[in-house]
Formats: structure tokens, sequence, C-alpha cells
């Protein structure tokens, strides 16, 4: 390998760095909404893994049954960020082609 391929690859590997910077800003604005229990309980996330709002519906606020909500919101918040985990890996795929680099790959 000769300095010139090595100039050439850090090139490319700052572009790629300011891409995804970029992309990270994006998902700040993307969101995903999951929901548990028919649509009981919604949560609403962003793409960088952030809870942006959860909503109940007051039918199933039980007084006598709150493990019911609680694992209904545990079950929303779960699906998610694993959509936002999801959106995430996408937009990344996007940039790396599908390459699996440590430390930048998700």
């Amino acid at each position: 390998m000769n300095i010139g391929n090595i100039g050439q690859i850090m090139k490319q590997a700052q572009k790629m760095q300011e891409q995804m910077a970029r992309v990270q800003e994006e998902l700040a604005n993307k969101t995903v909404e999951a929901a548990a229990g028919g649509g009981m309980v919604t949560v609403m996330a962003n793409g960088k893994q952030e809870i942006l709002a959860v909503k109940i519906s007051p039918e199933v606020i039980n007084p006598q049954d709150s493990a019911m909500l609680e694992d209904l919101v545990t079950a929303a918040v779960n699906e998610a960020l694993r959509s936002s985990r999801e959106l995430l890996q996408q937009e990344m795929t996007k940039i790396t082609g599908g390459l699996r680099i440590p430390g930048i790959s998700t």
C-alpha cells in the first residue's frame, strides 16, 4: 500500500464521518411509533433512541391492576426503541454500504 492510497483512504474515512454526523443530526428529527395492547399505550421515539411521548388511553388505567399498565408501557417502549435502532441501522447502512466497521456500524 503506498502513501497515495493511504491518503485516499483517510479522505474517504473523513467523508464518511461527516456523513454520519449529518445523519445523526437528521435522526433526531425522525420518529417511530409503537403501540401495545391494541393501541391502548403508544410510545413515540426519535432516531437517537430518545422517548418523545407516551400516550395512555384512560380505559386502561385501573388502580387495581397497575401491573397490566406497566407491562403495556414496557412493551411499547421496547418496541419503539427497537424500531428506532432499526431506523439508525438503515441510515448507517446507506453510508457504509453495509460494511461492518467496528465503532461505526450499528
